[in-house]
């Protein structure tokens, strides 16, 4: 692969990657808006709920679920347990793969690391506070707010009340017109299902088994197919949204205030990583030494990309490497999940690696003196 290559994967990944995470923020701004905020307001109440349900989003193959983990924990929707437990659930694209090469170990490890994303969660948002460890909230981004507009906008009112309460007062709220931000939303949209939808937006995994038609069909297709629906779903509420909810809250907190941010910080880490793994063959550092294997593949999941975690994929499907190994690498990694993160919250990504880098070392070497003993 050249430089250009380089370039072009790196630009494909973070435009799909980008318009994933931006097409969630749209989809959970417009289900907080229509609402009047009672959607989340439940999940709100209930840390256990939320260290549940984000670990359960996390558990989803590929990264869809932890894009929208990152951005409920980006609004104040979940707290930093709940984050946590969705990192350390998720296996990003190499859960795909690994369906692929061994479904029954490997829903068996997916349960694992789900149980444990859980358990750690509650420690975090549970015991850390009676530890007198404060609980980290991400402070980039303001909760989702419902607006005085937006309450004319979704009340239903009897036509009596409308009259007592003024015309002018509730229709604020609905206003419509073709304005440029809508066109530019409708434009951006459309051009990014059609992408989806013809498939130019699809990555090769690089260190697969040879197999890479089973791969896409089971991970890129899939995941392409299902956000191409979503993101058609959200054209139509771009198209007839009142003014207040595109130009406020779909424009100016979701496009204005995360876009750009999200599509700088991951296309610049993924030229770096590309460039990297180019002159750098990861696969060369495998070793038959097992707890050396655990550290390495505990460190090497701190790279928020899908790709270099697929050695351990693969070595563990040809018996190569034991089940620790593999478990430390699927607890550590987080595939792209956590790229939004990064550019959310540097504090946040950093603390909920070491977090998730902890966790990896121990259970890695608890499971192998299991095994051994």
């Amino acid at each position: 692969m050249d430089y250009l290559d380089i370039l072009v994967d790196a630009l494909r990944a973070a435009v799909l990657i980008t318009g994933m995470v931006v097409m969630m923020m749209m989809m959970i701004e417009s289900l907080n808006i229509s609402s009047g905020g009672r959607f989340f307001s439940r999940l709100q109440g209930s840390k256990f709920g939320q260290i549940v349900v984000s670990a359960l989003l996390g558990w989803i193959p590929g990264c869809i679920g932890g894009f929208a983990s990152v951005s409920l924990f980006s609004h104040g929707m979940i707290s930093f347990g709940a984050l946590v437990a969705m990192l350390i659930a998720t296996s990003g694209d190499e859960a795909f793969v690994m369906l692929t090469l061994f479904p029954g170990k490997a829903l068996w490890i997916s349960l694992l690391i789900l149980a444990i994303g859980i358990v750690t969660g509650v420690l975090i948002d549970y015991v850390g506070p009676r530890l007198g460890l404060k609980p980290y909230a991400l402070k980039t981004c303001d909760e989702m707010q419902i607006h005085e507009e937006d309450k004319h906008e979704h009340k239903h009112e009897h036509p009596s009340e409308k009259k007592a309460s003024g015309e002018k007062a509730g229709g604020e709220g609905r206003k419509w017109h073709f304005t440029w931000r809508r066109a530019v939303l409708l434009v951006g949209t459309g051009l990014y299902i059609a992408a989806l939808a013809t498939g130019m937006l699809e990555h090769e995994h690089e260190g697969g088994s040879g197999d890479d038609h089973g791969f896409n069909l089971l991970s890129e297709d899939w995941m392409n197919m299902l956000f191409a629906a979503v993101s058609l779903i959200m054209l139509g509420v771009v198209a007839f949204g009142s003014d207040h909810f595109v130009e406020e809250h779909l424009w100016h907190h979701v496009i204005a205030r995360h876009a750009l941010k999200i599509f700088a910080w991951t296309f610049g880490v993924l030229i770096v990583l590309g460039f990297i793994t180019e002159v750098w063959d990861i696969s060369n550092w495998i070793s038959a030494n097992v707890p050396l294997m655990i550290v390495l593949a505990t460190l090497i999941g701190i790279i928020p990309e899908s790709g270099p975690h697929l050695i351990f994929v693969t070595l563990f499907a040809a018996g190569v490497i034991p089940a620790p190994v593999l478990i430390a690498s699927c607890i550590s990694q987080d595939g792209h999940a956590s790229l939004p993160l990064l550019a959310e919250s540097k504090g946040a990504f950093l603390r909920a690696k070491a977090i998730n880098c902890v966790v990896a070392l121990i259970v890695g070497f608890a499971t192998w003196f299991l095994a051994g003993a």
